[in-house]
């Protein structure tokens, strides 16, 4: 079990995506996953999560039709693994050691059976 599951929603983000990937690519804590849920997108997003997918064991793709981004980060909750959650919107990015400081914050102060969404 993964300690972190990122989960991205995405609808039409293919410009802004890359930065996204290249920020969880670069985490210093490397025991994570990160769910990539295409919600119907139109333009390369697809192509770019497939891709992301297919280049590191730690991503996986979701395609759906598009139902919005409540459904897409479900999904994403539904095939979480991780003891942790961590919603992270495609246009956005995490410093290096983003998830490093908040796991080692974390399991300080939680319940090591209790789901923490961050």
């Amino acid at each position: 079990m993964p300690c972190i599951s990122f989960i991205v929603p995405i609808y039409n983000m293919e410009r802004l995506l890359p930065r996204a990937l290249r920020s969880l690519r670069a985490q210093t804590l490397t025991d994570f996953e990160a769910i990539l849920i295409n919600d119907g997108s139109k333009d390369g997003s697809a192509a770019l999560c497939a891709q992301a997918a297919a280049e590191d064991a730690r991503f996986r793709f979701i395609d759906q039709p598009n139902g919005g981004v409540a459904a897409a980060r479900n999904a994403g909750l539904d095939a979480a693994r991780g003891e942790y959650i961590f919603f992270l919107d495609p246009d956005d990015w995490v410093e290096p050691d983003a998830a490093e400081v908040l796991y080692l914050s974390l399991i300080h102060i939680s319940e090591p059976t209790r789901r923490v969404v961050i």
